[in-house]
């Protein structure tokens, strides 16, 4: 059996953020002997983390201040002796901790582009050239707890495929219009869409209710599945690793199906796609006219109650979401439905010495910059 490597992870608080980074999680579940996770993250994005294999701690990070989560970071993680500490938040505490070896986040040097987050979290493990995309774990059991919550409209309205649609977001800037989502969902699931015998599944909190009501109107009451509000992320994301495709806003839930690792389009306005859209072989994100700057004439620091994604056009949206659906068939198969690949493991063993020989050695390679603080 292989020898415990302790590795302390300290994500983003943002589960947004959180999500783009998660893929590293995964990266050294597979990759190192023995990796036994300590997880810290923020209130809203810890629970995103609870079905990692090997999970020793979950631990919540908030406070009124910076100060005050640095000490209540420090108490809970100074004891250990650590095989790997990886830092995306910067903190100084991890300069501090009795470690092996650490990969801290660096600001992103200033001759160089900005990259996309996966990339630049990536980056924190020397990976940014093979950027590890988002992925959560999710148990059986998150999952038979999300179809419970839904009260048996998961199972109903046949077997076929499932859209799901994702109309909320965190501001009514990026909020495209439910009516318009509506007709999306009626042409893909409609008698003459790609998707016509299958069904339409809905995310997001109960304030997107009123979105969710007009988009179930487009098909029949039977095949709608309205989770908005009734699930945990973690739990929806267990369920949309069985979806066909997502449609959704540039929000925490299309990353949620970036993560579930199924065809994901993403409607975009003012944010930038280049640095923070859906991530994957299969994510995609389409605009209307309009660029960053334009909206920055009307919005500077893009906050006002203004909703700027009325001039995205419904026709670019299902041109895209058709080709999408296209561009994935034949053969494809939902993240649910692939084996979970083992994680490696030292060869019939000298024994723990050996296991703990080779994650060190993968450490190091994964740290080959030691991106410390000066430490």
């Amino acid at each position: 059996m292989s020898a415990r490597f302790p590795i302390l992870c300290i994500m983003e608080s943002r589960p947004e953020d959180a999500i783009l980074s998660s893929g590293l999680i995964r990266r050294l579940h597979h990759e190192v002997p023995g990796a036994a996770f300590t997880i810290v993250a923020g209130e809203q994005s810890a629970p995103l983390f609870r079905d990692t294999p090997n999970l020793d701690q979950l631990l919540v990070i908030e406070g009124d201040g910076k100060g005050t989560r640095v000490l209540k970071l420090w108490s809970q993680v100074r004891s250990q002796k650590w095989g790997l500490v990886v830092d995306l938040r910067g903190t100084d505490v991890s300069g501090l901790l009795n470690r092996q070896k650490r990969a801290v986040r660096q600001p992103w040097p200033k001759d160089q582009p900005l990259a996309h987050k996966v990339v630049q979290a990536a980056r924190v493990l020397t990976l940014e050239d093979d950027a590890p995309a988002p992925w959560l774990f999710t148990s059986d059991e998150t999952e038979a707890a999300a179809v419970e919550a839904l009260a048996g409209d998961w199972n109903k309205g046949g077997s076929g495929p499932i859209l799901a649609i994702g109309p909320g977001a965190d501001w009514i800037g990026k909020t495209w219009q439910a009516e318009r989502f509506a007709k999306i969902a009626g042409h893909l699931l409609g008698p003459d869409g790609p998707m016509a015998d299958g069904r339409l599944l809905i995310v997001g909190v109960e304030a997107d209710r009123e979105a969710a009501h007009t988009i179930r109107m487009t098909v029949g009451r039977d095949r709608v599945i309205e989770a908005q509000g009734r699930l945990s992320r973690l739990q929806a994301c267990a369920l949309l690793k069985r979806c066909r495709l997502y449609v959704g806003n540039d929000s925490m839930w299309t990353h949620l199906a970036s993560a579930a690792r199924i065809p994901v389009l993403g409607v975009f306005g003012p944010s930038d796609e280049t640095l923070e859209g859906p991530w994957g072989p299969q994510a995609r994100a389409v605009r209307g006219p309009k660029q960053m700057d334009d909206f920055r004439l009307h919005d500077p620091r893009l906050d006002q109650t203004i909703n700027h994604m009325y001039d995205v056009p419904v026709d670019k949206v299902l041109e895209a979401a058709l080709r999408l659906h296209a561009e994935t068939e034949p053969g494809w198969t939902p993240a649910a439905a692939e084996p979970e690949p083992e994680p490696e493991a030292a060869e019939a063993a000298p024994a723990a010495e050996a296991s703990e020989d080779r994650a060190l050695e993968l450490a190091e390679a994964f740290t080959a910059a030691e991106r410390t603080r000066g430490a």
